[in-house]
C-alpha cells in the first residue's frame, strides 16, 4: 500500500468525501487482491460497500426506462471458477482499459442477477435495471425509438452506475430467426447500434437464459461472457450447506442436524441450481411441524432425492446410520436395528 494512498484516504475522511474515500479504498483492496490476499481484499470491500452511492435527484425523478435496484450485503456463494471470472471483471474495470460490457448466461437460478448486484456493491456504484415493459411497445417503430431514448438515459448515468439488462433476450432475438417478428428484428438492430455508442464509463451487464438464441452480433458487443452453469454436485452441496447454516443461526433445532443434512445433499442424484435449492430449503424449514424437530429433514429428503422410498433397508443402502434412519423415518432405533439384523 502506497503512502500517497494513506494520505488520500485520511484527507477524504476528514473532508467527508465518500466518493474519493471509496475510490482509494477500492484501489487498496485491488492491490491486496493482486498480491493474493483475497480474504483481506474481500473484507475491505465489504466495509466500504456499506456506504450508499449518491443518486442525482434530477435523474432519479426524470428517468423513464431505468430504475434503481436495492443492493444488500448478503453473501453470494459461487463456484470458484465463476468467482474468479467476477474477480477478473473487477480487475478489468479498475484498470480503465475500455472493458465495460459483460454478458452473464446460464439457466435460471444460477446467480446471474445476484452477481450483478454484488459487483455493483463491490464497485460502490448505483445499480439500475432496464424496465423492458416501458421499452417494448406494440406500435410499429416505437420500440426502436424507446431503445434510443433508453441509451440516452444510460449515458446520463456516466461513471457512477452499473446498468443491468436482465434477460436481454426480451429485446435481442436472432434477426434471421423466421419466428421473430419484423418489429423485434428492427429493435435488435437499434440495440446493436446503441451498444456501439454507449459510454465506456458505464458498466453494462446483460443476463440471458437463451444464449443460443441470441443474435451473434449482439454477443460480440460484449467484452466477455460468463457461463453460470458451471456448478458441480460438490459446489451445490457447499451452497446448500451455506444456506442451511444461515437458518441455523436463527433456529436452534437446525444446528445439531447439519451433518445429516449434508448427507442428504450428498446422496441426492442431482441437485437444483442455487435459486431453486434456496427456495426448496426455505419452504421445507418454513412448513415443518413445530412440534417435530426432524420434520424439515424428512421434507428435504423427499424434495431433494425424489427416491420415493424411505424404507429402513433403502436408507441403510444409502449409507445412513441407525440413528439417522430413526430421524428420517420416525421408527425407533431398536426397531431399525432389528430390521437390519433380520435382513
Amino acid at each position: 500500500m502506497k503512502r500517497a494512498d494513506i494520505v488520500r484516504l485520511i484527507r477524504a475522511h476528514c473532508d467527508q468525501d465518500n466518493v474519493e474515500f471509496n475510490t482509494v479504498a477500492h484501489s487498496i483492496a485491488q492491490e491486496f487482491e493482486t498480491a493474493g490476499a483475497h480474504e483481506l481484499a474481500s473484507y475491505i470491500m465489504s466495509l466500504i460497500s456499506q456506504t450508499r452511492t449518491f443518486i442525482p435527484q434530477d435523474f432519479a425523478e426524470t428517468h423513464i426506462y431505468l430504475r434503481p435496484m436495492t443492493i444488500d450485503s448478503n453473501p453470494l456463494p459461487l463456484p470458484e471458477c465463476i468467482a474468479n471470472d467476477l474477480r477478473g471483471i473487477i480487475n478489468a474495470i479498475s484498470r480503465n482499459m475500455g472493458v465495460h460490457a459483460f454478458l452473464f448466461q446460464g439457466p435460471p437460478g444460477t446467480g446471474k442477477t445476484e452477481s450483478a448486484k454484488q459487483l455493483a456493491r463491490i464497485l460502490c456504484r448505483t445499480l439500475y435495471i432496464v424496465d423492458f415493459n416501458s421499452v417494448i411497445d406494440s406500435h410499429l417503430g416505437k420500440t426502436s425509438k424507446n431503445i434510443s431514448a433508453l441509451f440516452e438515459e444510460v449515458n446520463q448515468t456516466n461513471g457512477s452506475s452499473v446498468v443491468l439488462f436482465d434477460e436481454i433476450d426480451a429485446l435481442a432475438l436472432d434477426r434471421i430467426n423466421q419466428n421473430d417478428v419484423r418489429e423485434m428484428g428492427r429493435a435488435t438492430s437499434t440495440l446493436l447500434r446503441e451498444l456501439d455508442n454507449v459510454s465506456e464509463n458505464v458498466i453494462l451487464i446483460a443476463t440471458t437464459n437463451l444464449f443460443d438464441k441470441l443474435d451473434r452480433a449482439l454477443v460480440r458487443r460484449f467484452d466477455t461472457s460468463v457461463d453460470f452453469s458451471r456448478y458441480t454436485h460438490e459446489d451445490l452441496e457447499e451452497i446448500g450447506t451455506s444456506i442451511m447454516c444461515q437458518y441455523g443461526s436463527k433456529l436452534d433445532f437446525i444446528r445439531g442436524n447439519l451433518k445429516l443434512f449434508k448427507k442428504i445433499l450428498r446422496c441426492a442424484p442431482t441437485l437444483p441450481y442455487p435459486g431453486e435449492l434456496s427456495n426448496t430449503i426455505r419452504s421445507c424449514v418454513a412448513f415443518c411441524d413445530p412440534n417435530d424437530p426432524y420434520d424439515y429433514l424428512r421434507r428435504l429428503f423427499d424434495a431433494l432425492t425424489s427416491f420415493g422410498d424411505t424404507s429402513v433397508m433403502h436408507l441403510s443402502s444409502l449409507g445412513f446410520t441407525t440413528r439417522e434412519i430413526e430421524t428420517l423415518t420416525g421408527t425407533p432405533r431398536s426397531t431399525v436395528a432389528r430390521i437390519l439384523k433380520e435382513a
